[in-house]
């Protein structure tokens, strides 16, 4: 297994583990968040959270559509990412068929039309992983790992997203971390039964005296992938930990993290067209299909400086984010509070995956097919984060009110050099081959060999202001998001004559800003039910996207996105049921620059819906899950022949299904996904299938401390199209990209 290579701030995070572990644990305050009773099934309404809100409040209570998922859910989802568990959340679309990250993320009715999170931010301990959800081969999941640190998820649907977050119109997906609140730990092994892995998990936290706790975990992994390319596809892992100093008024907290993890990257491969739906090729199973095998070991492109450098593309998808950060929060009196959140990551990596544009007729039929190498070097993707808010609680008369007012700054880097040579593949057996055709100069029109550095600076102050009286609770927020960017890009002649970035593309020099706002009010008509509604408008700055073609020195407009939710509800339970319903309006505007097919597309989107979360419980059974219907349409787009079509990959219906059920020391349960058919592309020409994959596990619990499980991944093989490159009207073939087929793992726990 590869080990954590040292990167700028190693040696000061090293010091602070060995803080961390040497020093008595320390005791949080009361503001620690917790996601619930692992016992609740279903929406748990009484749930304290943080994220999506300006104070701790209840879901009950809350005027979001708020979800959480704790560590006991977390483990039994049978989640291999941080985007896979998502797909147990109603209303999240996540598209996790890429591997460890790549993943494509939106919420109910919001498109999905570019890669990663656009209108979603991943958070983990309420800073954003990264500023933008869509970054070229940089999405946020790709640096999240799911582990023993997690305590529980987070998810804001909509709503107060739009205000407490930047770049977050659609939700905010929050990861928050255990803090040895509660002493113990656990270690674990998972090893593949139908292919290679292994991977050892390790977590563990306490107090030491009355204002000390601390907690530190991780885990290490080797192994082939789920698609076993031939060759060692994982190695790697994550080091996290956090250090809390508990004072009279507040607390002091210390978090680190070392994340270096190589992981196999899943692109498109050829698929077939039948009766305007896409199928598997006959000998080409998209579900185990590898592009890279033992074949193709290396691959020679030019680095940021113009110089020939050879990369492995065993690499993978390789992630480094080595992070040190701070939060403290006191109560300085006279109902004043203060709270300030900092975190400063150093990231890097390499995003290589073979994609394979649609294919001929002839070439399915000779099996031999063009591939594209999308080797990219993320020479930084580092960030600043800062969120610093007071607040002060009020009272007149019999009316309890909260203002909060915060400032966020964050700075964030995208620097990256692509250089993607051309090769034509053979797929027909376990051991591809590729020979090289060409170099990235002449790929998709000479776009990919390019080179840009480019630093963008955010400040946006916010302001919240909640009032309670008796049963009502309303609030509203507003934002100022004010963006600067600024840098340089280059690119080569598009001769492929030397190896150097010889045409400069324009200085990056521009500025924006953008006025967000949301209202909602929450009524509880008595203890188990309540009724909310809210409106609200966000908006998504975009970031490298913009590269092609609109000037980005200041002197012409710059495209944002922007999203008008409209939201109402009920929450509702009675002794063992409870219920999460919500209805929908979300319209959103946007543009966008598909680098595979050379096109733009400037597209706005009216969407409608309905999404429910519910949960039942009796005696030993329990089961829960959730629906989203949507109807949605494109209102107006640059091509005027999809007005009226509805978006590429929206499909009417997503459903999840949670069943479990405890005999003895056994405890057995599934997670059901579905989702309705849905087109490939806005021309509404082909459709991917409707399909149902299921997780399963079965536990054993051995003794008090030791537990065996067994877990199986879309246990009946599945077939699951998540997206597919567009091609005519007529066409036989395609390439697309389809969830993993079955997957078995054996585990077990040992908790002290």
């Amino acid at each position: 297994m590869q080990a954590l290579t040292p990167t700028r701030n190693t040696l000061s995070l090293a010091i602070a583990l060995a803080l961390l572990a040497a020093v008595p644990a320390m005791a949080d305050d009361a503001t620690q968040t917790k996601g619930g009773d692992a016992k609740v099934t279903g929406p748990n309404l009484d749930a304290i959270v943080v994220t999506g809100t300006s104070e701790r409040t209840t879901v009950m209570k809350s005027s979001v559509s708020l979800s959480v998922i704790d560590d006991e859910q977390i483990a039994r989802s049978g989640a291999t990412n941080a985007a896979e568990l998502l797909r147990s959340i109603p209303g999240i679309r996540a598209e996790s068929s890429g591997g460890e990250g790549n993943a494509n993320v939106t919420v109910r009715g919001v498109p999905i039309s570019a890669g990663g999170g656009r209108y979603v931010q991943f958070q983990e301990d309420g800073l954003p992983v990264m500023l933008f959800g869509d970054m070229n081969f940089g999405t946020a999941d790709e640096f999240l790992r799911v582990d023993g640190n997690v305590d529980h998820v987070e998810v804001v649907r909509g709503g107060s997203a739009s205000t407490l977050a930047s770049d977050a119109p659609g939700g905010i997906i929050n990861f928050v971390s255990k803090t040895g609140e509660e002493k113990g730990g656990a270690v674990g092994f998972t090893t593949g039964v139908n292919f290679r892995e292994n991977r050892y998990d390790f977590d563990y936290g306490s107090r030491i005296g009355d204002s000390t706790r601390f907690h530190f975990g991780g885990f290490f992994r080797d192994g082939d992938g789920i698609r076993n390319p031939g060759y060692q596809a994982e190695s790697g892992g994550q080091i996290k930990g956090n250090l809390t100093e508990e004072f009279s008024s507040g607390y002091v907290r210390l978090n680190v993290k070392l994340l270096n993890d190589h992981t196999p990257t899943y692109l498109p491969s050829p698929v077939g067209i039948s009766g305007g739906s896409l199928v598997a090729l006959p000998g080409l199973d998209p579900r185990t299909v590898s592009q890279l095998g033992p074949n193709l070991a290396n691959d020679t492109t030019i680095d940021s400086n113009g110089h020939a450098v050879t990369t492995s593309t065993r690499s993978g998808l390789h992630t480094e984010a080595n992070s040190l950060g701070g939060e403290a929060h006191f109560d300085l009196g006279n109902g004043f509070i203060i709270d300030d959140k900092l975190r400063e990551t150093d990231a890097s990596g390499r995003f290589i995956g073979m994609f394979v544009p649609p294919p001929s007729a002839a070439q399915v039929a000779a099996q031999s097919y063009p591939g594209v190498l999308f080797n990219t070097s993320l020479n930084d993707l580092g960030s600043t984060f800062n969120d610093l808010r007071l607040s002060k609680k009020l009272e007149v008369a019999d009316v309890k009110a909260n203002v909060t007012g915060g400032l966020f700054m964050g700075n964030q880097n995208i620097a990256e050099t692509w250089d993607w040579n051309t090769y034509q593949l053979s797929l027909a057996n376990r051991n591809p081959t590729a020979v090289q055709t060409g170099t990235g100069a002449t790929t998709f029109g000479g776009c990919c060999v390019r080179d840009w550095n480019t630093r963008y600076t955010n400040t946006s102050p916010y302001l919240n202001l909640t009032a309670e009286q008796g049963a009502l609770t309303v609030d509203g927020s507003v934002r100022r998001d004010r963006q600067h960017a600024q840098g340089y890009q280059h690119i080569t002649d598009g001769l492929g004559n030397g190896l150097n970035f010889n045409k400069d593309a324009g200085k990056i020099d521009y500025s924006l800003s953008r006025t967000s706002y949301s209202v909602g009010g929450n009524y509880q008509l008595d203890k188990d039910l309540a009724l909310f509604a809210r409106t609200s408008r966000g908006y998504s700055f975009f970031a490298d996207r913009l590269l092609y073609g609109t000037p980005l020195d200041g002197s012409a407009p710059i495209n944002v996105g922007e999203v008008h939710q409209h939201e109402l509800g009920v929450k509702y339970r009675q002794g063992a049921f409870s219920v999460f319903l919500t209805g929908f309006i979300a319209q959103t505007s946007e543009s966008n620059y598909e680098v595979t097919t050379q096109t733009s597309t400037q597209n706005t989107y009216d969407a409608r819906g309905v999404e429910v979360e519910a949960g039942y419980r009796m005696g030993d059974f329990h089961i829960n899950g959730g629906a989203t219907f949507t109807d949605a349409q494109i209102t107006g787009a640059l091509d005027p022949t999809v007005i009226g079509h509805t978006p590429r990959r929206q499909a009417k219906y997503i459903f999840q299904v949670s069943p479990g059920y405890s005999v003895g020391p056994f405890d057995l349960g599934a997670q059901v996904y579905g989702t309705g058919d849905s087109y490939t592309q806005d021309d509404n020409l082909y459709k991917m299938p409707a399909y149902v994959s299921v997780n399963a596990f079965v536990y054993y619990q051995f003794d008090e401390h030791t537990r065996f499980a067994l877990t199986a991944n879309n246990l009946f093989n599945t077939i699951g199209f998540t997206e597919a490159e567009g091609v005519g009207a007529g066409s036989t073939v395609t390439s697309a990209r389809s969830i993993d087929g079955r997957t078995v793992r054996a585990s077990v726990r040992y908790t002290f």
